[in-house]
């Protein structure tokens, strides 16, 4: 029997791709080739927006309060398959069993926000704006979204998105990464077997450059929701305000973590290392650098590297694995080329991830936990995204050369510091330059009901993923002004 070839969802049929172009999606941890992938056309994202376009109309005029019930359905299936969910993501993605149930964890609360849609699409009025004048505003569902996400969070990200789009009266269309696309075909056969939205309400593509294309220029889509590289989330931005769509673009970061004298060092330690090491250190709001500031740095940098050299690297399907890989080789050997910048610009390696053996995964692609000391905030591993399981060690003075720092990069996704000081916190909070902060918390992750997103090349935008104002991403304020005589 021949590997699966995942297939496309479009008007509630699945439908196989007619291109020739196949990548393999494979395990990270061992290897093995779990399925085959298609690069579908712009033909076939053609079929999806047509769907899209037809199923809008009568979805649109839906009421909000029947548009909900199906998202606590939703909930309920998901919920019912959380395990066999949990298990795929860990397989194509390369996570932790904890970290695919994490993931799975915050894509359910998307859903459980979404369900409130009926009240969080209400409008406004106000009665004699003039005299015998009434003025309404409503909010109206827009047409056809889509979706384009990575291969880091493979569960959750589309569920920042279409779960708002879709209560709000929208359809939708989902562009997976091509790399890990076998936990949004599960979760899409669920829908189908178990939810029964009507046809054309929400559909799947699979593919690659020329399908991410299709839809950032096919007229018929209004918006779109990126999420990836700081590259790539420019030229997306850039290319639907030239087609004129609604988008949300985030993209990259450089996460700085500064841990302050005062710092509780046993606490701050595991936090930081779940805030670099988790998922390999392939997600936007991992810790990338740390900036100590005063006489913390040599007791912080020890117990730090005690930590990091316990943790166990391995297959995530394996309860007792704390890290598993990064997603494929080509990924691999880029986080070796950055370690190597390191060394070659003279950073300090005090913990080398690069000869890391795991038995059972010699075809896998793992990078152990690496740390370097001595980081010049001019360094390319100081300036520039990883993504994978590499640590920077930064030593000042003050808070005021920690901030400075922060500043003077051009990401602007996520910061933490860690303290006992009210002070330090509220100065830091409130002059560093970045959307997502921590205090105490190394992983500054907002909850379904606040946005999620950066600044500066971050984010390429006006309003961010999740939250109650992508209520307003997904529609038209509509304002009518009556008199009546």
């Amino acid at each position: 029997m021949g590997l699966k070839i995942v297939r496309n969802y479009i008007n509630e049929e699945w439908v196989d791709s007619s291109s020739s172009s196949l990548l393999d999606v494979m395990d990270p941890a061992s290897g093995e080739v779990l399925a085959r992938v298609p690069l579908s056309t712009r033909s076939e994202v053609d079929d999806a927006v047509q769907a899209a376009q037809e199923a809008f109309w009568e979805w649109r005029t839906t009421p909000p309060l029947t548009r909900a019930r199906y998202f606590f359905r939703l909930k309920e299936v998901l919920e019912e398959n959380f395990e066999e969910l949990s298990r795929i993501t860990t397989r194509e993605a390369g996570k932790t069993l904890d970290e695919s149930r994490g993931e799975l964890r915050r894509a359910i609360e998307m859903v459980e926000v979404a369900c409130g849609i009926p009240t969080m699409m209400m409008g406004q009025n106000l009665e004699d704006i003039a005299s015998g004048i009434d003025c309404v505003a409503t909010r109206q569902p827009l047409g056809v979204f889509a979706a384009i996400t990575p291969y880091n969070f493979p569960t959750m990200v589309p569920f920042w998105f279409w779960p708002f789009a879709v209560a709000c009266g929208n359809t939708y269309i989902v562009k997976p990464s091509e790399q890990d696309p076998l936990t949004q075909q599960f979760i899409f056969e669920l829908l189908d077997e178990e939810i029964g939205f009507p046809p054309g309400v929400i559909n799947l593509v699979n593919g690659g450059q020329e399908s991410v294309e299709a839809l950032l220029e096919h007229p018929q889509v209004k918006g779109i929701s990126f999420v990836g590289s700081s590259k790539v989330a420019r030229i997306v931005y850039q290319k639907c305000g030239e087609t004129g769509k609604r988008v949300q673009s985030l993209g990259g970061a450089k996460n700085f973590l500064v841990v302050m004298p005062d710092a509780n060092l046993d606490a701050t330690v595991g936090a930081i290392i779940l805030s670099a090491f988790g998922c390999a250190g392939q997600r936007c709001l991992a810790g990338s650098t740390i900036i100590t500031v005063g006489d913390i740095y040599e007791p912080f940098k020890h117990r730090l590297l005690e930590a990091a050299r316990k943790m166990t690297v391995g297959h995530g399907l394996d309860e007792k694995v704390q890290m598993g890989p990064v997603i494929s080789a080509v990924h691999k050997q880029r986080v070796l080329n950055y370690i190597e910048q390191g060394v070659a610009e003279g950073a300090k390696l005090l913990l080398d991830g690069r000869g890391i053996i795991v038995e059972g995964g010699e075809k896998g692609f793992f990078i152990g936990p690496t740390i370097f000391d001595q980081v010049n905030p001019d360094m390319v591993i100081a300036q520039e995204e990883i993504f994978g399981p590499v640590l920077g060690l930064t030593p000042v003075d003050s808070l005021d050369e920690a901030i400075s720092i922060i500043q003077k990069n051009n990401y602007g996704n996520a910061t933490c510091i860690f303290t006992s000081s009210g002070k330090s916190a509220r100065e830091f909070t409130y002059r560093a330059e970045c959307s997502m902060m921590g205090i105490n918390i190394g992983i500054a992750a907002p909850m379904a009901f606040f946005p999620f997103g950066g600044t500066k090349d971050s984010f390429f935008g006006d309003i961010k993923g999740h939250g109650s104002e992508i209520v307003d991403f997904f529609t038209d304020r509509k304002v009518i002004i009556s008199r009546w005589l």
